[in-house]
């Protein structure tokens, strides 16, 4: 079993555990636009696992319109003896997020052999950890670097030998304190959990984390449907409302004033090889996942994996990429994409400086159309989880041209005087008013 395997089904297995004391809701009905939106494109990230990309290699992701990148901050890495800290190979790589303008969003972890291994578990290690994480942040200051404490700690392979909460609490709380205390206007989220496994979390804000944090982050993976994940994010908000700080500031905003503490999608994908899944599926699911993120408040999307790990069909962690993993120096492009990229990259560019306003309501509860609005123009998403396509009527006037979610052109499209008429299927079409 691989490990991306084993990650997905341990969160499938920690959401059935839990289901019986997860907090309770109501979260029916149709999504609405959050307080903040954001602009559609300000939130999508994706997961690397390099400091030194290949030339052209930034260039690429930015131009699939990803503006976060999701990367390891290791501590074994930076820290090579007791207090002396090396921070030049992400130096370098701010420097080639920078030209792209793409921001940085860096996972402090893990343990080190000079402080007893994985995890920092002693109080020794952990104070010796915050001083690490403090020195990384201030290192980086006012580069809009967002730091997120630790990697998947409610799960063994990252928390060995079993994951504790109390140890986990002690090392968030210290660092906490020791970026409130030395640099309070660095953002510091948490905890990257696997799968949003509500006691966990609910400890964590019980011991006074949401204090210290500017956005809890969650890592929703699934191999079903990813709308599914909206009641979730319901639950986890309403989990949220019960024990935050006023003093907490929003993720994305440089004012200091109160805020709602977001919740950050900070890792999420789907293999291509999974059962039932292929490359045309993973397109459709990106499209999806990041639609759904957005009709839901979620200010950051962060896509797992920009590469494929490998070509061997039968490894699912080999193939979670938006392109392929034999780079081609000189050439255009520079890695092959996978439909996921192209799925990726239409997204951006058809709602590039759009705002989620709605979801209407056609068809049945799995047909989904979301509307988005910038200024007085309206554009439209829809698709649905039912396995077979089926026609909807959106309310709409004027005349539209369709564009399939890979960025293929479709047919215009005219209301009559019930709307427009579109048949929908798994993979998501957009609408925008023809010239």
């Amino acid at each position: 079993m691989t490990l991306r395997l084993a990650l997905v089904l341990l969160t499938l297995f920690l959401s059935l555990s839990i289901s019986a004391d997860r907090p309770t809701n109501n979260c029916s009905g149709a999504w609405t636009a959050s307080a903040n939106p954001l602009t559609v494109e300000s939130g999508m990230g994706v997961n690397i696992h390099f400091t030194d990309p290949k030339p052209g290699e930034i260039k690429m992701i930015a131009a699939a319109g990803f503006r976060w990148v999701r990367m390891d901050f290791k501590w074994d890495v930076t820290e090579r003896e007791p207090g002396q800290y090396d921070f030049a190979p992400y130096d370098r790589l701010m420097s080639e997020l920078d030209q792209n303008n793409i921001r940085a969003l860096f996972i402090l972890d893990y343990g080190h052999p000079l402080y007893g291994g994985w995890p920092p578990r002693s109080e020794s290690a952990r104070q010796a950890f915050a001083r690490w994480a403090v020195a990384a942040a201030k290192h980086f200051s006012n580069r809009g670097v967002i730091w997120e404490l630790y990697n998947e700690p409610n799960i063994k392979i990252f928390w060995p030998p079993r994951p504790n909460v109390d140890e986990y609490i002690a090392l968030a709380l210290g660092v906490g304190r020791a970026f409130r205390a030395e640099i309070p206007n660095e953002k510091l989220i948490g905890p990257a959990i696997s799968g949003i496994q509500f006691s966990f979390l609910e400890a964590c804000f019980k011991a006074g984390l949401l204090e210290y944090w500017s956005a809890v982050s969650v890592h929703p993976y699934r191999q079903t449907d990813p709308e599914a994940a909206a009641n979730e994010y319901c639950v986890l908000r309403a989990l949220i409302g019960r024990y935050r700080s006023v003093t907490s500031r929003d993720v994305i905003s440089a004012s200091s004033a109160p805020k709602e503490i977001p919740i950050i999608s900070g890792e999420w994908g789907y293999s291509s090889v999974w059962r039932n899944m292929d490359e045309d599926w993973q397109g459709y699911l990106l499209s999806r996942q990041m639609l759904m993120n957005v009709a839901n408040g979620i200010p950051i999307s962060i896509w797992y994996d920009w590469q494929d790990d490998g070509a061997d069909a039968r490894d699912p962690e080999h193939h979670f990429g938006l392109v392929r993993n034999v780079y081609h120096a000189g050439g255009d492009p520079i890695y092959e994409p996978k439909p996921a990229y192209f799925a990726a990259k239409t997204f951006s560019e058809i709602f590039k400086g759009y705002q989620f306003e709605k979801r209407l309501v056609v068809g049945s509860k799995d047909d989904y159309v979301l509307v988005f609005a910038k200024g007085d123009d309206r554009r439209i998403a829809a698709w649905t989880n039912s396995s077979q396509p089926r026609r909807v009527v959106v309310p709409l006037n004027g005349s539209f041209a369709l564009t399939k979610h890979n960025g293929e052109p479709g047919s215009t499209i005219t209301a009559d005087g019930s709307g427009v008429s579109i048949e929908i299927s798994p993979a998501p079409v957009y609408l925008t008013s023809a010239k």
